[in-house]
């Protein structure tokens, strides 16, 4: 009977009810979406870098080789001696050493030159075919095969850089041997292949370019030591290194940074780093969207207010009739709390539709998935407090009931 009246009440007051719900509803859509969005971004790239200790490549933007060798999501700082690399993984501190060679794309999705220790770390399986084993053989992650619709058995080109326009590398083709299961991490959306691949495609377009412009073709073998001066040429991009112990943190990336030419970067400090950045944006939305609610709860307090008013002759007959003031104190509370309700519901659906926009940018931006709905524990307490604003705005007015004189009001009216 009360929750009858009370909607009756919040359908009589269409506007003053719609402004309400509407303010709520943006205040917990903000809160809400940077509940998720922050979860999953913190979450992705914590699982990324789960046991890489330091990255190493060319000189330059220590945040800028962490998130393009590791989360794939920025233009690489260079290339480096495979060579120069392999001296530091000789260093008794290193565990393991995995190299990485990107420079092409296919459709947008980066080609990644490793070995099978990247698929280790990431602790990925195949779901069809198997792993690479000849040159231009590849395996392509889930997300990948599924947005492309390449198969076991296909062939493809690449474009030369990470750019989907890029210049098409004709000549020679990929071959589809594999697919991952998908893994939820940025394996997911890379076509890999061995380093070798990567370095015949290029050396390829290299050697052709000179053909053209010498006319002058020479069909002698390569010696020994011209084969040796090839080899030592050999570029990567960059390279994940893990360490045997935290003496390797606290030691080799200063020594590399300051006695060679590479750089060594450290993900857990740049990751930190990057989150603090965005940290002092998020923090003011958040404020933001707390004032809205506030704002939200003095609506329904100043429409419940406005409301007991307006109802005053009406409440007193109810109280002439036998109603208790206990029951239309009630009946009023509940009010706000269908009010605050409708505002935390319309704002979680609202975030979802939002998290859903903003994936599918990042996702052909960055090929980077934040799509799941589920929910987190932040939006709990959000739900506890709506409806502690939703019931103290509510309350306030509504205490007025106990002072309501019934003689008098039925008298002036």
């Amino acid at each position: 009977m009360l929750l009858k009246i009370s909607w009756k009440n919040i359908l009589d007051k269409k506007l003053n009810s719609f402004l309400c719900v509407l303010l709520m509803t943006l205040g917990i859509a903000i809160i809400s979406l940077l509940l998720l969005l922050g979860k999953q971004l913190q979450d992705k790239f914590a699982k990324n870098i789960s046991g890489i200790d330091m990255v190493v490549g060319a000189k330059g933007s220590p945040l800028q080789l962490i998130l393009s060798s590791v989360y794939q999501i920025d233009n690489p700082t260079g290339n480096v001696y495979l060579n120069d690399v392999q001296e530091i993984a000789q260093n008794p501190l290193v565990k393991e050493m995995i190299p990485l060679s990107m420079g092409d794309n296919y459709q947008g999705y980066r080609i990644l030159g490793t070995n099978k220790k990247y698929f280790e770390h990431f602790k990925t399986k195949i779901a069809t075919g198997a792993m690479f084993k000849k040159d231009l053989d590849v395996v392509l992650g889930a997300q990948v095969a599924s947005s492309t619709g390449l198969k076991i058995g296909d062939t493809f080109s690449s474009s030369h850089g990470l750019d989907a326009a890029g210049e098409v590398h004709g000549d020679n083709k990929y071959k589809v041997v594999g697919i991952l299961e998908f893994n939820n991490s940025v394996i997911d959306n890379l076509v890999l292949t061995s380093l070798n691949s990567v370095w015949h495609i290029h050396e390829h377009k290299e050697e052709h370019s000179e053909a053209d412009a010498d006319t002058t073709h020479h069909d002698e073998p390569t010696t020994e030591p011209e084969a040796e001066a090839q080899e030592a040429k050999r570029e990567i991009t960059s390279a994940l290194i893990k360490f045997r112990s935290p003496m390797g943190l606290m030691s080799m990336p200063r020594n590399i940074n300051q006695n060679s030419k590479l750089q060594a970067a450290l993900p857990s400090i740049e990751v930190n780093r990057l989150f603090e950045l965005l940290g002092i944006g998020i923090d003011g939305l958040q404020i933001l969207a707390a004032v809205i609610m506030l704002i939200s709860g003095i609506s329904v307090f100043v429409s419940l207010y406005n409301s007991l008013k307006e109802r005053k002759y009406e409440m007193a007959l109810m109280l002439s009739m036998g109603a208790s003031r206990t029951r239309l104190f009630l009946m009023l509370l509940l009010e706000g709390v269908l009010l605050s309700l409708f505002g935390f519901m319309a704002g979680v659906a609202l975030s979802r539709i939002g998290i859903i926009l903003i994936s599918n940018q990042l996702s052909k931006k960055f090929h980077f998935d934040v799509s799941q709905m589920a929910l987190q524990t932040g939006e709990i307490y959000l739900f506890i407090g709506a409806l502690t604003i939703g019931i103290l705005a509510a309350a306030l007015p509504s205490i007025n009931i106990y002072r309501l004189n019934i003689s008098r009001t039925l008298a002036e009216e």
